[in-house]
């Protein structure tokens, strides 16, 4: 079932070939061997190509040109993520160009190993949460070189998502505890932002998360590295994480209570999306949203300040 209206379809066959065509010109070879890894993306048809590579084609999208320019930022944000992470992260390979068939351009970068961490994997793991804060100090030690948040998408402004989240209030009418959820997102929303901008990762889900071992062992979807809110990278903690791990976590920051409080109105502008939009086309990831809330209700005092 199609996530999202206007959705492209890709089938194998049109993969191979265009994949194929774009490592032909950086005089590689064509994959024997290529996986359509289903459910792994919400923005991309994503495909494992042989063992070392990974191909993101959009879901949606008119306009190549804006599509290759996206893209452009997207490969070098994901080359400064990796020179500076931790852990291994994708490298870029290629752009490559679409056809008749598909009609965007698409991403071919390496393939990280490692088991996709889920809401409850590594939830009660006090080593994966340190890890996770030592992942999070790294990036936030990379020099912005004067770049600031665009105002575009989540680590800005708290207020500047009220429509979009009074709208998934209301579609979540019988789906979740929406009396409560309005009363906390009127608590959150007005946490002022008092701390400078640092480079954030932007999307820390489970999705996006390698673990082995209880460890964290690779960060994807690095492309939207970029500054933001401090507190945005943060949402890990309620995505991710049960009250002794999230101390840990918490700890290992060194994080201040207000930037605390606004990780968690982060976590809820991104949750509260997911389970009525996904519920029927994604189950994991509507599945992810009533977790997270579920985590934001139960802090309680935690988050009154």
């Amino acid at each position: 079932m199609a996530m999202h209206l206007g959705q492209l379809e890709l089938t194998r066959q049109d993969a191979q070939r265009l994949i194929g065509r774009a490592l032909a010109r950086l005089g590689l070879p064509a994959a024997s061997c290529i996986v359509p890894l289903v459910g792994a993306g919400t923005t991309s048809h994503v495909l494992r190509v042989g063992p070392d590579l990974l191909a993101r084609f959009p879901l949606t999208g008119e306009d190549a040109g804006q599509e290759r320019a996206s893209l452009t930022v997207e490969h070098a944000a994901m080359e400064e993520f990796a020179r500076c992470s931790p852990v291994p992260a994708p490298r870029p390979v290629v752009i490559g160009e679409g056809d008749a068939t598909y009609p965007l351009p698409f991403s071919v970068q390496t393939w990280v190993e490692g088991e996709i961490a889920t809401p409850t994997s590594v939830a009660r793991s006090g080593a994966f949460a340190a890890d996770l804060a030592d992942l999070i100090r790294a990036l936030r030690a990379v020099d912005p070189r004067g770049r600031t948040f665009t105002g575009e998408g989540r680590g800005g402004s708290l207020p500047d998502h009220d429509p979009w989240i009074a709208e998934c209030l209301d579609r979540s009418e019988g789906l979740l505890p929406v009396p409560e959820l309005r009363t906390l997102w009127k608590r959150l929303r007005g946490l002022p932002h008092e701390s400078a901008d640092v480079m954030s990762h932007t999307d820390l889900i489970p999705g996006n998360l390698l673990v082995d071992d209880q460890h964290l062992v690779g960060v994807l979807d690095t492309g939207g590295f970029r500054p933001a809110d401090p507190a945005l990278d943060l949402v890990a903690a309620w995505h991710l994480l049960e009250d002794d791990s999230r101390d840990v976590l918490r700890s290992r920051l060194d994080v201040p209570e207000l930037d605390w409080r606004r990780g968690a109105a982060w976590a809820f502008a991104q949750a509260i999306g997911l389970v009525w939009y996904y519920e029927q086309t994604n189950p994991v990831m509507s599945a992810l949203g009533r977790s997270t809330l579920r985590r934001l209700l139960g802090a309680g005092e935690d988050l009154r300040g």
